[in-house]
């Protein structure tokens, strides 16, 4: 098992940037591939990046290439998401998620970001 914590949410104007946290316990993320997922209200859950945890290899939405960076730390066993220069449609709820290419067992509670225009 793997617990996920996120942290690193708040309120940012736009044009703005936020570093989300991810901390794993439990269980290192060892090979697994760690996403970032985001979820507003009215709308469907949507991938926002991920990493594969052994190679390194990042993948991005299209709406969050250039703004955002995923990255790891191995030491700390935790996966950060640098946003910056949020937009208004970036706010939601943002999740962390481990697992596979096509299938994340592991989910954090949330951690929600606004983003005033």
């Amino acid at each position: 098992q793997v617990q996920l914590v996120e942290s690193g949410g708040g309120l940012v104007q736009a044009g703005g940037s936020l570093r989300l946290s991810c901390a794993a316990s439990g269980r290192t993320f060892s090979s697994y591939r760690v996403g970032w997922f985001r979820q507003a209200p009215g709308k469907e859950r949507e991938f926002v990046a991920a990493v594969n945890w052994g190679g390194g290899q990042t993948d991005y939405a299209d709406s969050v290439k250039g703004r955002f960076t995923i990255s790891g730390d191995t030491a700390k066993n935790t996966v950060y998401l640098q946003m910056n220069s949020l937009k208004p449609e970036d706010a939601a709820v943002y999740y962390c998620a481990a697992g596979t290419y096509t299938n994340y067992y592991y989910w954090g509670q949330g951690t929600q970001v606004t983003v005033s225009s």
